[in-house]
């Protein structure tokens, strides 16, 4: 299965170090949340990632790019006419593709223009920013058992997200709500599964925004699940949040670390 990450954003709220690079490049410990999301997805056994890129798109090819290199213990022999020798090479299990999806496109828009890297067929889709401790193989279980379109993982964070209306099932997004003062609303996580039939409710528009119309419609039509996450979970919207996941990975302690 496909797992589709949102990487293409400004990051205008962290633009401490967002000017210089994606805000899904900047690092936790030594490696970009991207790799940290990566490494998540991957204990899982998911390794077909497609990374939709946008603000500086260049950094990431380039990261990936030279990632085995980084990786491994190099000499370089220029007596010899310049040959390299790679020793102890560490390889991910992963096929990357790496796609522009524009500079201002929005995260509908984004998803949209990857659909011939998805073809017809499941795939799960997350953001570049945020790490959690889901469990991906439930998730997974509860989407397929469930008949929906689209399944997301709904988080309880604090009051500065919009929310979600359940319906009495409890198991069903009903609607959204604009962001209100904690009252143990639900929230969109990411750590999202979705039918090859969500691309009908998508533009390839730089102005379709995954949250807002696509996934209210799915809402509205009964089509759109949440799978209920109460542990670990935590974006990297702001430098306290980095810094907040920093010291988690720091002690050894990140709820994230599963490999």
């Amino acid at each position: 299965m496909k797992i589709v990450i949102l990487a293409g954003g400004l990051g205008t709220r962290i633009s401490e170090e967002s000017h210089l690079k994606p805000k899904p490049m900047i690092t936790i410990g030594d490696q970009p949340i991207l790799w940290h999301i990566m490494k998540y997805y991957s204990s899982f056994g998911f390794n077909d990632f497609i990374i939709c890129c946008g603000y500086k798109s260049h950094v990431i090819k380039e990261y990936f790019a030279d990632y085995y290199l980084y990786r491994s213990d190099v000499t370089f022999d220029f007596s010899a006419g310049n040959e390299m020798t790679v020793h102890q090479n560490i390889a991910e299990p992963w096929r990357v593709t790496l796609v522009d999806t524009g500079l201002h496109t929005q995260t509908g828009g984004r998803v949209k223009r990857v659909q011939k890297y998805i073809g017809d067929e499941p795939f799960m889709l997350t953001y570049g920013d945020g790490v959690s401790n889901v469990d991906l193989n439930a998730l997974l279980a509860q989407h397929r058992s469930s008949g929906k379109l689209a399944t997301l993982t709904g988080i309880q964070p604090g009051g500065r997200f919009g929310v979600l209306d359940l319906d009495k099932t409890g198991q069903t997004v009903a609607g959204f709500r604009e962001k209100a003062k904690e009252d143990g609303g639900w929230i969109n996580g990411g750590f999202m599964v979705m039918e090859p039939g969500v691309f009908d409710y998508l533009s390839a528009e730089e102005g379709c925004i995954l949250e807002r119309t696509p996934m209210e419609t799915l809402a509205k039509d009964g089509r759109l699940g949440i799978y209920k996450h109460g542990g670990f979970w935590q974006c990297m919207d702001t430098q306290r949040d980095r810094f907040k996941l920093e010291e988690l990975w720091e002690s050894g302690k990140a709820p994230w670390l599963v490999w």
